[in-house]
C-alpha cells in the first residue's frame, strides 16, 4: 500500500534562497506517515492511547530539485520494512505540476512502550502488526 497526501509549500518553509529548507522535509515525511497510519486504520492517537509508541532513531533524505513556495507537492509513503520490533517508511516527494521527485527519504522507528522500552508489537498489539503487515504485502 502507499498513500499519497497532497499540499502546498507555505512561505513560512522557504530559506533566503527561496527554496523549501532541509530542516522542512522530516515534517513532510512525519504528515506522510501519520496519513499512511491513518489509512491503514491505526491513527497516532489510536496507537499511543494503547501505550504504544513509535519513536524515530534513524532518518535519512536525499534531495534530487529544490521545491519553491506554493509548489503543489504530494509525499508518496509506503512501509519499506516491517518486523515485531522495527519499521522503516519510505518516502517519495513529487512536484504535482511536473511530476518531477524532489525528494527521497526514510525514517525507521522502534515499537516501544510509554518508557521508551522495546516491545514486540505483536505480543503487545497483534491486530497493528497483522495490518501493517497486510499492507506492507500489498
Amino acid at each position: 500500500m502507499k498513500t499519497k497526501t497532497t499540499f502546498i509549500a507555505r512561505y513560512s518553509e522557504t530559506d533566503q534562497m527561496g527554496i523549501i529548507h532541509h530542516s522542512t522535509y522530516p515534517v513532510w515525511f512525519e504528515v506522510g506517515r501519520t496519513n499512511f497510519l491513518k489509512t491503514a486504520g491505526h491513527s497516532n492517537t489510536d496507537i499511543e492511547s494503547r501505550g504504544i509508541l513509535l519513536p524515530l532513531y534513524e532518518m535519512n533524505c536525499q534531495f534530487k530539485v529544490p521545491a519553491k513556495f506554493e509548489d503543489e507537492l504530494i509525499v508518496e509513503t509506503c512501509i519499506k520494512n516491517i518486523s515485531r520490533v522495527r519499521v522503516i517508511f519510505s518516502y517519495k516527494v513529487i512536484n504535482c505540476s511536473n511530476h518531477t521527485l524532489i525528494a527521497t527519504g526514510e525514517t525507521m522507528h522502534a515499537w516501544t512502550n510509554h518508557s521508551l522500552k522495546p516491545i514486540n508489537i505483536e505480543k503487545v498489539a497483534s491486530d497493528i502488526y497483522l495490518s501493517l503487515m497486510r499492507v506492507f504485502k500489498e
